[in-house]
């Protein structure tokens, strides 16, 4: 899909707004919003050009995916099936495969996921790439990719020492090597280092990385069921250490699930101070977690509303789709986001419409991008949808009416 500056959207009428009353006329001019103003009568058809009329539907940002592993997308026919449905299956999986990958597949697999993301709200995704093999076949891939999508889509890549910073030998060699390439954001994996204490150095060493190039910091974080995993709280600590505050991001953090509940909520004003965005992936962690447990079996999901209820900034990541960890998927953030009002127990009105932030500006904050908020000045990103509210989209998860970039219309919705 790309953007077509012939249908240049002046304006946006009749439009429902989550969380205000009535109805509102978004203006915009030069590819921002200029003004968000309540309707004041029924303008005639036609009577601006580039006018839209929503019709009473909801209006909302693009949608963002800030956890999802785009050198691996649609790979499952190639890597084989993940016959246990463990994390570590998945891994062994893909460490198999991945030393034969060219380039040229790599992007012909995630550009055919970006297309089909994009037609259903997706405009921003912060992808790990793999960089614990000796060809960054990935990185390239994705670089390029990058470039390509650059104007209707924002691509971020961490990279990800997928088999371990301080396991593999070559892990930090590789890692600084892919970030000298121009990948922008330091990605880990502390709970799969060869021991605690290594997984605990490793994200020191990672912060002071980040750190000294004035990056981001995105960490696989206690992907386990282990509730004695805490290298989130690490995490928060070396972000204060390292000046990091407001740039760290935990992917994951499944272990909150098993986690003592003091400890939790000691944790909770350190993940405040420190400025961590939680990254929880439902639809995966269902799956992958609990594979160890006969019955009660545990599922995985980190706390999410109580997280949320803490003023921890939560943004929810689609993470694979048909891949060696997952056979489904389809990069709809509004599935997340269904599957988390299940998993979570948010279903009341009030908890089913905080999740909307969740797919849209808090994974945008965390990627430090402009344009996911629908505030005025910001870019003009924004879908518009025949549903009236957010608990319509969360029950249908239909594809937007009409998607804006800048202002613009993409493709052919």
């Amino acid at each position: 899909m790309t953007v077509d500056p012939s249908l240049s959207i002046t304006e946006v009428r009749n439009a429902s707004i989550g969380g205000r009353q009535g109805l509102f006329r978004i203006k915009i001019g030069s590819g921002r919003i200029e003004t968000i103003e309540p309707e004041g009568g029924e303008a005639e058809s036609g009577e601006v050009i580039g006018s839209i009329d929503a019709h009473g539907g909801i209006v909302t940002p693009p949608f963002v995916d800030p956890h999802f592993h785009l050198d691996s997308v649609h790979s499952i026919d190639e890597t084989g099936e993940n016959e246990s449905g463990t994390l570590l299956e998945g891994i062994a999986l893909w460490k198999a495969y991945k030393t034969r990958l060219k380039p040229e597949q790599i992007l012909e697999r995630s550009r055919r996921y970006c297309l089909e993301a994009q037609a259903l709200g997706l405009q921003a995704i912060r992808s790990h790439v793999d960089v614990s093999y000796e060809s960054l076949a990935g990185v390239e891939a994705l670089l390029a990719l990058q470039k390509e999508m650059a104007g209707s889509m924002d691509i971020q890549l961490v990279g990800f020492p997928q088999d371990g910073f301080y396991r593999n030998p070559e892990g930090e060699r590789l890692l600084l090597s892919a970030l000298d390439a121009g990948v922008n954001v330091v990605g880990g994996i502390p709970h799969f280092e060869r021991t605690y204490e290594e997984g605990t150095r490793s994200i020191d060493r990672l912060c002071a990385i980040a750190a000294e190039r004035g990056l981001r910091v995105d960490l696989h974080c206690d992907e386990t069921d282990d509730g004695a995993s805490h290298h989130v709280e690490t995490l928060a600590a070396k972000a204060l250490e390292y000046g990091l505050t407001g740039r760290i991001a935990a992917s994951h953090t499944t272990s909150l699930h098993s986690a003592e509940n003091a400890w939790f909520a000691k944790l909770l004003p350190l993940l405040a101070e420190s400025g961590v965005t939680v990254i929880p992936n439902p639809l995966i962690n269902l799956t992958l977690q609990g594979r160890f447990d006969s019955y009660p079996k545990r599922r995985g999901v980190t706390r999410i509303p109580e997280l949320d209820a803490a003023g921890i900034p939560v943004a929810l990541g689609q993470d694979c789709v048909r891949d060696p960890w997952y056979p489904l998927g389809t990069g709809n953030l509004l599935d997340v986001a269904h599957m988390t009002v299940h998993a979570s127990q948010m279903t009341g009105i009030d908890a089913m419409n905080r999740l909307l932030p969740m797919i849209t500006s808090n994974g945008a904050a965390a990627m430090g991008l402009p344009g996911y908020s629908m505030r005025e000045g910001e870019p003009a990103h924004l879908l518009i949808f025949s549903e009236s509210n957010f608990v319509e989209l969360l029950r249908l998860r239909p594809r937007p009416a009409v998607i804006l970039r800048a202002g613009n219309r993409i493709g052919n919705v």
